[in-house]
C-alpha cells in the first residue's frame, strides 16, 4: 500500500507530496524515535517492573484474577513484565501499526502469545464485551503515555476514557500517581529564548539600537513547553527564586479528568529578582505507598545526586511567564499552574486563590507573530550580541557607497544591520505571512517603514518591478529558513542565489560567500543510548526492535570522500555534523563547534543551533572501546534538488 506524505523541501522551501511505502516511512520514524532510549532506561524499567509485581500481588491477594490493560504497549515490554509477574492475561494496546506488528513478534519470540493479546487500535476505540476486544473490564491498568510535560501525549483523555469504559472502578494502576513540581528562577539566558532584546549596532554615526516592537514586549508568548536537559545548564545561568513547589498530582487509580484546571501554591521568595522562568519536572510513584518512585528531578533537587539517571525521552521543562515581574525576598507570592487536556502553563499572582473560587486563565496565544515564526533557539540566536557583532564586522567589509542590498532569510534582522551600516537601499524578502507581519512591526518600532522595503513573496518569484527596476549589488543571508530542520537545510540559500541571479548586477557580492559541512567523530557520554542495540531488556529478548532501528547505508555515488584520523582512544559512537558559513574570506559563522578541541576532547557547541548526529552502524557495537581502527572513512553527497544529504561513515577495519 502506498501513502502520500507531505514534506517541506528544505531546498526550495515548498511543501511537496511524495508517494511513499507506508512501512518504510514509518520504520524510519521508529528509528528516529525514543523507543531505544526507553529500553535503555534501566531506572524506568526496574521501577515499572517493581510496580507491576506489586500490583499483580495485591490483586492476587484479594483472590481475583489479574487482568491487565496495557495502553501504549510499544514493544510489549510492560505486558511481558505483567505476565512474568503472574498476571492471568494482558491486553496490550498499540495504535501505531508497525510498532504493534513488532510487539506481536516480540511477544511470540518470548513465548507469551497465549497470555498477551496485542490490539492495534487507539485505546478510545477499544471495546469491552462478548464480541469486544476485551471480554470484561481489566483490574490492572498499566500505561506509559507520558512525555517531558507529563500530559503532552494525551495521557489525561486516555486515562479518562479508560476509567469510564475499560477498567474496573477500584482498579490497580501502574504508575499509581504522578506529581508535577515547579521552581521559579530568574535567567537572562533562558528569557532570551522567549523575548527579543534590544540589539546594539556600532556604526560610523555612533551606536544604533534595534528595539523590539511593543506587541512583542506585551505578548504572553506561546504555551509550548521547551524541553531541555537542565542537568547540562550551568548554575551560573539562573538564580533560584523559590523552593521546589509540588504543584499538582494525578491519581491514575481513580477517575481522571481532562478538563481545564489550575493549582495555586503560595511561596516565600528566597531572593529578590525578576521572576521570568518556571523550571518544572515530574515524578511517578508506581505503588500507592509511594515507595517505588521514578523522578525526573535535576541534580540539585535530587535526594541522592549519585543516582541521577540520564534519559532523553523524559527531560525537564522550561516555561516562560507571560511577563517578567519583580519579586521581593520574604514577601509571599503565589505560583499558579494551569493545564488543559494537553498543555501546561504558569502565571504569578500576588495572593492565593481559593480552590473553590479560582478563575481559569485561558491558554496564552501569541499575537505578535514572533513566537509563531521563531523557535526558542532562534530567539537565543538573534539575541546573541557576539553573533550580531560578527555579522556587523563582515558587512562593513562588503558594503560600498550606493549598495543595493537584497536580504533573503526568514524574519532576519540583517536588513536592519545593512541599513544602519550605510546601504543605499535595502529590500528584504519574506515568504510567509507571519514573517511579513513581524518584520513590518519591527521596522515600524524602529522608524524604518520608509527605509527598508518588504517584498511578500517567494524569492524565486521576484520580478524587476519588486526591486523597483534596480539591480542588486549585495545578496545577503544569515542564512536561516523556518523549513530547515538539519544543519545543511539552510543551503536553500544556494537555491535562492541561483534563482535571483537575473536580478544581480555584474560583480555582485554574495554573503555568505561559501559554506562548508564539517563532521567529527565523537564519543557520547549518554546520547549513544538512543540508537544503541538493546538485545535483552530486563530478561526479555527485544532483538526485533534492534533490527527495526537500523538504517540502510546509501549506495549512491558521492561528491566528497576521505578519512578522518582518530586523535585519541575511546568509543566511536557516531559523527556530529554541522555547517559553517563563510561570510567573507576572514569571517566565518559556525553552527556547531565553537572553539578548538581541548586536550581532553571536551567540545563547546553552538547552543542556538542544532547539530546532526550520524550514529555508526548498530552492527558495530559502539560500546566496544576503539583498539584497532585508527581512522573513519566517510562519503557524502548533497542533492540540490531535494535538500537531502546521503552519507556513509565506516570504521577503517570494515572497509575491505
Amino acid at each position: 500500500m502506498k501513502v502520500f506524505c507531505g514534506r517541506a523541501n528544505p531546498t526550495t522551501g515548498s511543501l511537496e507530496w511524495l508517494e511513499e511505502d507506508e512501512h518504510y516511512d514509518y520504520h524510519q520514524e521508529i528509528a528516529r524515535s525514543s523507543y531505544a532510549d526507553m529500553l535503555h532506561d534501566k531506572d524506568r524499567n526496574i521501577k515499572y517492573y517493581q510496580g507491576i509485581r506489586a500490583a499483580v500481588s495485591r490483586v492476587k491477594d484479594r483472590g481475583e484474577k489479574a487482568l491487565v490493560l496495557d495502553i501504549g504497549t510499544g514493544t510489549g515490554l510492560l505486558s511481558m513484565m505483567a505476565v512474568t509477574a503472574g498476571a492471568d492475561f494482558c491486553y496490550a494496546v498499540e495504535v501505531f501499526k508497525p510498532m504493534a506488528d513488532a510487539a506481536v513478534k516480540i511477544v511470540e519470540k518470548n513465548g507469551f502469545s497465549d497470555k498477551i493479546k496485542v490490539i492495534n487500535k487507539h485505546s478510545t476505540e477499544v471495546t469491552v464485551g462478548p464480541d469486544g476486544d476485551l471480554p470484561c473490564r481489566a483490574n490492572i491498568l498499566v500505561t506509559e503515555l507520558f512525555d517531558t510535560e507529563l500530559i503532552g501525549e494525551g495521557a489525561l483523555p486516555s486515562y479518562e476514557h479508560a476509567h469510564r469504559h475499560l477498567v474496573q472502578e477500584h482498579c490497580e494502576a501502574v504508575p499509581h500517581r504522578a506529581t508535577v513540581y515547579a521552581q521559579l528562577v530568574e535567567s537572562r539566558r533562558m528569557w532570551s529564548w522567549n523575548k527579543l532584546f534590544p540589539v546594539r549596532v556600532q556604526t560610523s554615526l555612533g551606536e544604533q539600537v534595534i528595539v523590539p516592537p511593543s506587541e512583542l514586549e506585551k505578548c504572553p508568548g506561546a504555551p509550548s513547553v521547551y524541553d531541555i536537559q537542565l542537568n547540562q545548564v550551568s548554575s551560573a545561568d539562573f538564580t533560584i527564586l523559590s523552593d521546589v513547589l509540588p504543584m499538582f498530582s494525578v491519581d491514575f487509580s481513580k477517575q481522571v479528568s481532562s478538563s481545564a484546571a489550575c493549582h495555586s501554591r503560595q511561596f516565600v521568595p528566597l531572593a529578590s529578582g525578576q521572576a521570568q522562568v518556571v523550571l518544572s519536572w515530574w515524578d511517578i510513584e508506581m505503588d500507592p505507598e509511594g515507595k517505588i518512585r521514578c523522578t525526573m528531578a535535576p541534580f540539585w533537587a535530587q535526594t541522592d545526586p549519585k543516582e541521577l539517571q540520564w534519559r532523553d525521552h523524559w527531560m525537564q521543562c522550561v516555561y516562560f511567564l507571560p511577563k517578567e515581574e519583580p519579586i521581593v525576598q520574604g514577601s509571599p507570592r503565589c505560583l499558579v499552574a494551569h493545564h488543559d487536556d494537553y498543555c501546561v502553563w504558569y502565571s504569578l499572582q500576588r495572593t492565593s486563590t481559593d480552590e473553590n473560587e479560582k478563575v481559569y486563565q485561558v491558554r496564552p496565544v501569541c499575537d505578535c507573530q514572533a513566537h509563531l515564526l521563531w523557535n526558542r533557539p532562534r530567539f537565543g540566536e538573534i539575541n546573541d550580541q557576539d553573533r550580531t557583532d560578527q555579522y556587523v564586522q563582515a558587512l562593513r567589509t562588503v558594503l560600498m557607497p550606493g549598495t543595493i542590498c537584497l536580504c533573503v532569510s526568514d524574519g532576519s534582522l540583517l536588513s536592519v544591520l545593512a541599513h544602519h551600516l550605510g546601504a543605499e537601499q535595502v529590500f528584504t524578502v519574506e515568504s510567509s505571512v507571519a514573517s511579513y507581519r513581524l518584520m513590518k512591526r519591527i521596522f515600524k518600532a524602529n522608524h524604518l517603514e520608509d527605509k527598508i522595503s518588504i517584498i511578500k513573496k517567494r524569492p524565486e518569484l521576484l520580478t524587476s518591478a519588486d526591486l523597483e527596476g534596480k539591480k542588486v549589488s549585495l545578496l545577503l543571508g544569515e542564512p536561516f529558513f523556518t523549513t530547515s530542520l538539519l544543519p545543511w537545510h539552510n543551503l536553500y540559500f544556494w537555491y535562492v542565489r541561483t534563482s535571483v541571479d537575473q536580478h544581480l548586477e555584474p560583480g555582485a557580492v554574495v554573503m555568505p560567500q561559501a559554506a562548508s559541512l564539517y563532521a567529527m567523530i565523537v564519543e557520547f557520554r549518554d546520547l549513544w543510548r538512543i540508537r544503541s542495540p538493546c538485545g535483552d531488556c530486563e530478561g526479555f529478548d527485544v532483538h526485533i526492535m534492534d533490527d527495526m532501528i537500523k538504517q540502510p547505508v546509501p549506495q549512491q555515488p558521492v561528491h566528497a570522500a576521505g578519512s578522518m584520523e582518530l586523535r585519541r582512544p575511546g568509543k566511536s559512537h557516531g559523527a556530529v555534523l554541522w555547517m559553517e558559513y563563510h561570510l567573507t574570506a576572514d569571517s566565518t559563522v559556525s553552527t556547531g563547534l565553537m572553539n578548538p578541541l581541548e586536550d581532553k576532547g571536551d567540545c563547546c557547541w553552538n547552543p542556538h543551533c542544532k547539530q546532526a548526529v550520524y550514529f555508526l552502524s548498530a552492527t558495530l557495537d559502539p560500546r566496544v572501546p576503539l583498539d584497532g581502527p585508527q581512522s573513519v572513512s566517510y562519503a557524502v553527497e548533497f542533492h540540490p534538488l531535494t535538500g537531502d544529504i546521503t552519507m556513509e561513515f565506516r570504521l577503517a577495519d570494515t572497509l575491505n
